[in-house]
């Protein structure tokens, strides 16, 4: 199969181009003839003009590669090995959507040839590969699998936003169904990730190794969320707190804060699930979703209650919200928990604007039904940095008191200002 991709005398698919696929589908372009797949015409129209939809990408990435790119099926045909990269998002119940997954195993299926690989890079629940997506592959294929065909996992470590992480000089986990497709999944990986690649023993492996680094980190934000509730009872500042026992060799720094997007606000619920199929109830990973799924409702609360002590009636009160993005610097809204601090506030009826210097105002209005505004109108009776873009990093406490009223509040969700602020209210996590 390697040997057959280098000669160029067959093709390498990507299905699903997005922060994960299209990465992916460019380095491989370099060395291989790709065809990238994907069912939205109006990213397709982008990327054939040099554009990353998402904005991750400059033009440059796009030069010399040998890429197709197309929603057309009988484009897909012509592939051999089929590196399956969709989102895996959850529902309104928490519950794991595989829709975009086995749409996605559905259009490789009606495609698939004897000996082709099949791999996934959508983050699922230990089993989902084999239990959920291989029974597709045979029955629309009519092949059988390892008999016929390979099928592998190799979980995406991609980080919107890192320049720092890149899928070149990140450790890329492999896994496949046997020790023979194992090695030609190494070898093909291996051609752009010059880290080198773990050989995962079995699937399953590969699909809980990537739950587990979200969950991790997912936990770990939750005790610090938890810690700063506890912190902000007492009258001390977290960050504070957390400055003062990082001088221990062995404490590990995390920080309290808003999880969302598509990764770590997401995959431990597909842990979550899993476990419950298995007739067992995970406390500590679904008490981490809960505390974490509750802050943008505390400090919305927070909020509104230092505005109450500064007897300003609610329905008076101006709030200028900063970020809407998931995390800084990156125009991904995904399950963004700024709208949690948005929806909270409007339901004690304070007037709230919202301005992102990334965010695409069309699909904030359409995934949250929030106007975006273009630009501050200031007097507010408290700003909230939410997300902190490098475009905010810059202000000074006279440009936040520019914005706002006398005796104005400053929250600061992830505490960059606390030095800063010396005159004005100030409030963080």
């Amino acid at each position: 199969m390697y040997n057959q991709l280098v000669s160029k005398d067959i093709k390498l698919a990507v299905v699903g181009l997005g922060y994960v696929g299209l990465p992916l589908a460019l380095e491989f372009a370099r060395h291989f003839s790709v065809i990238g797949y994907d069912i939205k015409e109006k990213n397709l129209t982008m990327l054939r003009n040099a554009v990353d939809p998402s904005g991750e990408l400059k033009a440059d990435s796009f030069k010399n590669r040998d890429i197709l790119y197309t929603s057309k099926l009988s484009d897909l045909e012509t592939a051999n090995f089929f590196i399956v990269a969709v989102p895996t998002p959850i529902d309104k119940y928490n519950k794991p959507d595989l829709h975009p997954l086995l749409s996605a195993t559905t259009a490789v299926a009606k495609v698939l040839h004897k000996g082709d690989y099949v791999i996934y890079e959508s983050t699922v629940y230990p089993g989902c590969t084999t239990e959920e997506c291989v029974p597709i592959l045979e029955k629309l294929s009519g092949l059988k699998y390892i008999e016929d065909f390979k099928v592998g996992y190799s979980p995406e470590r991609i980080n919107p936003g890192d320049a720092e992480h890149s899928l070149q000089n990140t450790v890329k986990i492999v896994s496949a169904c046997d020790d023979a497709s194992l090695d030609e999944v190494a070898r093909i990986y291996e051609t752009v990730v010059a880290a080198g690649v773990h050989r995962a023993p079995d699937i399953r492996v590969a699909e809980a190794a990537k739950i587990i680094e979200n969950t991790q980190r997912d936990v770990n934000i939750a005790l610090m969320n938890e810690l700063s509730i506890i912190f902000n009872r007492l009258g001390i500042n977290t960050y504070d707190v957390i400055k003062a026992a990082g001088t221990k060799w062995n404490f590990v720094q995390y920080t309290p804060g808003l999880v969302g997007g598509h990764c770590i606000g997401v995959d431990p619920y597909y842990m979550v699930h899993k476990a419950a199929e298995l007739k067992y109830h995970p406390q500590m990973i679904a008490s981490g979703r809960f505390v974490n799924d509750s802050m943008g409702g505390y400090i919305a609360k927070q909020t509104v209650k230092r505005l109450l002590a500064n007897d300003m009636p609610m329905e008076k009160a101006r709030v200028l919200i900063m970020g809407i993005t998931y995390k800084e610097n990156v125009s991904d809204i995904r399950n963004s928990k700024v709208a949690d601090i948005v929806a909270e506030l409007l339901s004690y009826r304070v007037l709230v604007d919202v301005v992102d210097p990334n965010a695409d105002p069309l699909a904030v209005e359409e995934e949250y039904n929030i106007t975006l505004a273009p630009a501050p109108t200031p007097k507010y009776h408290a700003v909230i940095i939410a997300v902190p873009h490098r475009e905010y990093l810059t202000l000074t406490e006279p440009d936040l008191e520019k914005m706002l009223v006398p005796n104005g509040l400053v929250v600061d969700i992830r505490g960059l200002f606390r030095t800063k602020i010396k005159h004005l209210q100030y409030w963080s996590l």
